[in-house]
């Protein structure tokens, strides 16, 4: 950020680690998938090389954190803040475990792979999905998503409003998946569910959201920064 932005709070969103249908492309929902080795791996060294004092994820600056209730999210969460920090906001209430931010539930789908979602529409005499449009059968339309990504940002934005010019700058973090955090971003920028906008994610990655000009009306993806004190 620049230096009149730095103060402006952030809301950082985590994707899982590696499991193994995450190296297999099947649609994991409400399946608890665990990490894999790697996946624990993954997790653990973005914890090291961005959370602590004084790194991008400063715990002394996190007001809240949400997280989804599938083990391999609960599990992420575990490996990026280790035990002393997550005890430490535990202890002060700011750690939420709740469903608005589970991945995306998949229906029919569940369990397959694209290839195999195309091969079973085809036989359904149905065109190429695009659940951000259709949403999935049997499961979730993008309007249900939509309205439980809504309520909570509403509430992450409820946590940062008082600080939006300066102050303890309380920043959010948000354990989650794939799918849901791609529409998490959609939504932060309020843009539609069907809005065409490609983003890639990779298991264990951070992701960075905030506002321009310290205002709540101009959100804002965080497409870079620097490190002066690494």
């Amino acid at each position: 950020m620049s230096d009149a932005n730095v103060t402006t709070p952030r809301v950082f969103i985590a994707r899982h680690g590696e499991t193994l249908w995450t190296i297999s492309g099947q649609c994991t929902g409400n399946a608890n998938i665990p990490l894999t080795k790697n996946g624990f791996k993954q997790s653990r060294g973005t914890g090291r090389m961005l959370v602590g004092p004084g790194k991008l994820i400063d715990p002394a600056k996190l007001a809240h954190v949400f997280c989804s209730p599938r083990s391999r999210a609960l599990d992420t969460m575990d490996l990026l803040l280790g035990k002393e920090v997550k005890d430490g906001l535990n202890g002060e209430s700011r750690i939420t475990i709740t469903e608005e931010i589970r991945e995306w539930d998949y229906g029919a789908y569940e369990g397959l792979t694209p290839s195999e979602i195309k091969a079973k529409r085809s036989e359904q005499g149905l065109g190429k999905w695009n659940i951000w449009v259709e949403g999935c059968d049997g499961g979730e339309d993008p309007r249900a998503v939509q309205e439980r990504l809504d309520g909570l940002i509403a509430q992450i934005r409820k946590i940062q409003e008082p600080f939006m010019n300066g102050g303890t700058a309380p920043d959010v973090l948000v354990v989650a998946h794939g799918h849901i955090l791609r529409a998490f971003v959609k939504r932060w920028m309020r843009y539609p569910m069907e809005f065409e906008f490609t983003m890639m994610m990779e298991p264990g990655a951070i992701g960075i959201l905030s506002y321009a000009h310290h205002n709540q009306e101009e959100p804002a993806i965080l497409v870079g920064m620097g490190f002066p004190n690494a």
